[in-house]
């Protein structure tokens, strides 16, 4: 078999895919049905409406312990005429759920009763007809319908269903979804010795990510051994997963549905079937591939993870909802304003992963990174936001929609940090979780600059800032009268820190200073613009009187000191600069350059409200010092100080 570089020739827009995906997958009026037993069918859907064979309760019953009595001897009694009954032949002693008495129809509490003597009880109140009795048929009512077809068994449910005597259920059957991973690179975290990965080699995540997502929707998924990056082994992998003998109704393939020359899925489909979709106009998600394969749906799923998770609740996920006869389920959404403009590409719809969190009178978003390959851009969103194709992107001041992940009471409670990044606001997040479960914190790394200016704002509870006054070699305070006059701000000092040049381990290039990294043979990794550690640099060049131009690497930028770090370990960087906590979290050789001053600025109107309070109490608690001590390169001999800003 031969195999060209795949091309998309015709990509169709997520609406057109979905239409097409409804139109041919849509609608399974002969799904097989099968029973099981009632207390089995959580989560099932039912094939069939169900009617009770039974009633609850199936006869008159008591609702209280006291005394059977007839409603129509108790009347004219009261406290100043009571009336006497004989015990045995006017009332009759009973219990909760016990069957009442022939011709006796209501109960009186035992505490309404005074006994006289063995047979003679004494009451001061009337009882009405039926007082404190379930009546037969009061909750369930035999032949009444219990359940309609395709209503989904809840735990709830189990306890009608038993009671009005249905024992077993008709359910859709779950369908049974094939998932192949394809990729030389893949290994199976089952048969992984860390220690033995090797450079080039993946843990397959995606087919659990995708079973996981499956199970969610009420099917079972199937996850076929790994195929490497060979046509005929693709074509057969997919083959043998649509066998009869598999009793799979859908599959799957994870990988190799791009347009590359290793992408084999489509050829594979093409010889298997025809191919319905190979590209839609969405971000994360282009490559996705929507075919069909001996009369059953296939789905090329992306290899990126945020990719695979949103092709699977595009285009998979509607179509195991229209086998179990299910309606999709929108997400909630809440209206947003971002702490930022987030840009966007014409001509596609692109699903942007934020974080939350109410601010005032408002919720803000921030966007999370935006590759398709970030999957903690899923694990730590709150909510998605959609920016359609026809749109270049979202201004900082628009309010849009955003569907949520987490429930809106997680957002509310959410203290949003913007700003410069430390690693101490991971150990500061975690330890307010440990104290108080019910706050969160997020943390959005836009530079110390980019934090000020989200206080000016308003549109975060507290920015990380460690601003060198070049000119007094003071921190921060001058930035803030300069940039925020006239905003009620409070400066909670954090820590100090140590902030150096990060290098390999035994620091091949010898590099000792700032003044190395104009050297020839040195590969540089630098922070984003207006960052603290960005002008920590620009003045440290410009004392030493070296162009940043002469840098290799300068114009290359990351957001966070571990990326900076994560660059160095990775090869792609010979040094960068950055705090001693990240060197020595991957194990790096580091030479310590300046100790500067990392605080919190909190505006006025957010400093007293429950959430940072609890931020605040944390900060001097001494666990939280300990934990930052152990990191290494940190004092916090006055974390928790308020400086003074007048």
């Amino acid at each position: 078999m031969t195999h060209k570089r795949n091309i998309y020739l015709k990509k169709k827009s997520l609406a057109e895919a979905r239409d097409l995906v409804i139109s041919r997958f849509g609608a399974f009026p002969n799904w097989p049905v099968e029973t099981v037993p009632t207390p089995e069918a959580v989560g099932r859907v039912l094939a069939e409406p169900i009617f009770a064979r039974l009633s609850s309760p199936g006869f008159h019953a008591a609702a209280m312990d006291g005394m059977a009595v007839r409603a129509a001897a108790t009347f004219g009694a009261s406290e100043t005429h009571p009336k006497r009954l004989t015990l045995g032949t006017d009332a009759v002693p009973v219990n909760t759920g016990h069957v009442m008495p022939e011709g006796f129809d209501a109960v009186i509490m035992i505490e309404q009763i005074h006994q006289v003597d063995e047979t003679t009880l004494q009451i001061e109140a009337p009882a009405f007809p039926w007082q404190y009795v379930r009546k037969m048929g009061e909750d369930i009512v035999a032949t009444e319908l219990l359940f309609p077809r395709h209503h989904r068994v809840t735990p709830y449910c189990i306890g009608a269903l038993l009671s009005g005597g249905i024992f077993e259920v008709p359910v859709r059957r779950r369908p049974r979804v094939a998932i192949v991973p394809t990729g030389s690179e893949l290994v199976d975290w089952h048969d992984l010795n860390i220690d033995r990965l090797k450079p080039g080699q993946v843990i397959e995540s995606n087919a659990y990510v995708l079973a996981a997502l499956v199970r969610h929707c009420g099917a079972d998924p199937v996850i076929r051994p790994t195929v490497s990056d060979d046509p005929r082994k693709v074509e057969a992998a997919l083959a043998a997963a649509l066998a009869p003998e598999t009793d799979c109704d859908i599959a799957l393939t994870v990988g190799g549905s791009s347009a590359g020359s290793a992408d084999y899925t489509k050829p594979a489909v093409d010889a298997l079937g025809e191919v319905l979709v190979h590209g839609v106009t969405i971000m994360p998600g282009k490559p996705v591939l929507i075919g069909t394969a001996a009369g059953k749906p296939v789905v090329g799923i992306p290899g990126y993870p945020v990719s695979a998770i949103i092709s699977f609740e595009q285009f998979v996920q509607p179509m195991l909802l229209a086998m179990l006869a299910l309606p999709e389920r929108p997400r909630p959404t809440v209206m947003v304003t971002p702490t930022r403009k987030i840009s966007s590409k014409l001509g596609v719809e692109e699903f942007v992963r934020v974080k939350l969190g109410q601010v005032g009178d408002r919720i803000v978003a921030t966007a999370l990174p935006r590759g398709a390959g970030a999957i903690t851009s899923i694990t730590e969103a709150h909510g998605i936001i959609r920016i359609p194709n026809n749109s270049e992107g979202i201004d900082a001041d628009e309010t849009v929609s955003a569907d949520l992940l987490q429930p809106l009471e997680a957002v509310r409670d959410t203290i949003v940090v913007v700003g410069s990044h430390d690693n101490t606001l991971d150990l500061l997040a975690d330890q307010i979780r440990i104290d108080h479960g019910d706050v969160t914190v997020s943390s959005s790394h836009m530079g110390s600059m980019g934090g000020l200016m989200a206080v000016k704002r308003g549109v975060c509870h507290v920015a990380g800032t460690h601003l060198l006054d070049t000119e007094t070699g003071g921190y921060n305070v001058s930035y803030i009268r300069r940039y925020l006059p006239g905003i009620p701000v409070r400066l909670i000092h954090l820590v100090m820190r140590d902030q150096g040049l990060i290098v390999p381990k035994g620091n091949p290039k010898k590099i000792s200073g700032i003044e190395d990294l104009g050297r020839s043979d040195v590969r540089f990794i630098n922070r984003q613009g207006g960052s603290g550690t960005r002008i920590l640099l620009d003045y440290r060049l410009g004392q030493l009187g070296i162009d940043p131009r002469s840098i290799r690497g300068y114009e290359t930028e990351e957001f966070t000191h571990m990326a900076v770090a994560v660059a160095v370990l990775g090869g792609t960087a010979d040094v960068g600069l950055g705090i001693h906590a990240a060197a020595r979290a991957l194990d790096l050789d580091f030479v310590p350059v300046v100790t500067e001053q990392y605080d919190l600025l909190i505006p006025e109107a957010h400093f007293d409200t429950r959430p940072l309070r609890i931020l605040r109490e944390t900060i001097v608690s001494e666990a939280f010092k300990r934990r930052v001590e152990a990191l290494g390169g940190y004092s916090t001999r006055r974390t928790g100080e308020e400086i003074v800003l007048s």
